[in-house]
């Protein structure tokens, strides 16, 4: 993407959740937690669990033979864990990813950079609807004309339209509760979903690896995706309910309404007399990319058997940009917000 774009539509504190880094670091988590949470469960000594535990603190990894690996098999895992093994040293590293498979560590790694990321959504959503409250609690008597399919209709509020911004944001926010709760979850399964190989104490070790992670336990769900869709559903939910805030104060905006005035507007090279309303439209174009990538993502719902390769790897393509745009929106509408005047209206 081009880097001059993507001050305009990037975040970089959403981008930051998904660098290499991040996914490195919530994977060696994994990795340290799952070794605990085996011992805790008899399945592996405490001194081995230690050793693990210190060696993913410590780790150095060769990115070069990390990009090779991937190449190869696909997922980074299998050399993750080989240099992994070896930094444990030998005695430890038959206890490294024990009963485990690549999709465990990985969709975790994922779960985990979400969670800090869902943090950063609500706050930023929580900013923004009472950024809209200060506007309704400033303007909310003056007189606004309401529109129905694009011609005049009727004279409201301030307050009435307000409530068509804020009422959709108030339900996306305690569903992100929701979501945060019941959607971002571990994934433990090993080679097949089933947890043989942690010999009968699966689920115990899936229960303390959750706790200790501090995300939601869950039965294995390597090809059920829907966690997944519906995880993309809120992020496109959220960003059309932006999209529609900045649909009505573009068209506000206009010379010809001039119900809304902004306090920054963007300048035509040839035209020096006018105000473009940039973040407005930028909240539309997001809206629209969102509600694309949804369908795209939505595709990756279709698992072969107990485990894709193809829908699997779709998912990394799409998810992480829907993320980055939901967080953009909402930077941009928070923005706007700010900027906001309703003029030429007499008070009620």
């Amino acid at each position: 993407m081009s880097k001059l774009l993507d001050h305009l539509t990037g975040d970089a504190e959403a981008e930051a959740f998904f660098s290499d880094t991040a996914d490195l670091a919530a994977m060696l988590r994994f990795e340290a937690h799952l070794a605990q949470a085996e011992a805790e469960a008899g399945l592996v000594p405490d001194e081995a669990a230690r050793h693990i535990a210190e060696a993913c603190q410590n780790f150095q990894p060769d990115w070069s033979r990390l990009a090779e690996g991937l190449t190869k098999d696909g997922v980074i895992v299998p050399e993750l864990v080989k240099q992994l093994r070896q930094c444990a040293g030998e005695a430890y590293a038959p206890y490294v990813h024990l009963g485990a498979t690549s999709q465990d560590v990985i969709d975790t790694s994922q779960m985990l950079r979400l969670k800090g990321l869902f943090q950063l959504l609500a706050a930023r959503l929580d900013e923004l609807i009472e950024a809209l409250r200060r506007l309704e609690r400033e303007y909310g008597t003056f007189h606004l004309m309401a529109h129905t399919r694009m011609q005049q209709a009727l004279l409201f509020t301030v307050a009435d339209k307000l409530t068509t911004w804020i009422a959709p944001l108030q339900r996306l926010r305690i569903n992100c509760d929701r979501v945060a709760n019941e959607l971002l979850v571990i994934q433990l399964g090993g080679p097949v979903g089933t947890r043989a190989e942690l010999k009968g104490k699966g689920d115990q070790i899936a229960e303390a690896l959750a706790k200790s992670l501090g995300l939601s336990n869950a039965p294995c769900w390597h090809s059920q995706r829907d966690r997944i869709g519906e995880l993309g559903s809120w992020l496109s939910l959220l960003s059309g309910a932006l999209g529609k805030i900045g649909q009505d104060v573009a068209l506000l905006a206009q010379n010809e309404i001039a119900a809304i005035k902004l306090a920054t507007g963007g300048a035509s090279s040839a035209m020096p007399h006018k105000s473009n309303p940039v973040p407005a439209e930028v909240l539309v174009t997001l809206a629209r990319f969102n509600a694309g990538l949804l369908g795209t993502l939505h595709q990756s719902l279709v698992h072969e058997n107990e485990r894709s390769g193809a829908a699997w790897l779709l998912e990394w393509l799409v998810l992480p940009q829907m993320c980055v745009a939901t967080a953009a929106a909402l930077r941009h509408a928070l923005a706007l917000s700010r900027s906001i005047q309703f003029v030429g209206s007499s008070k009620m």
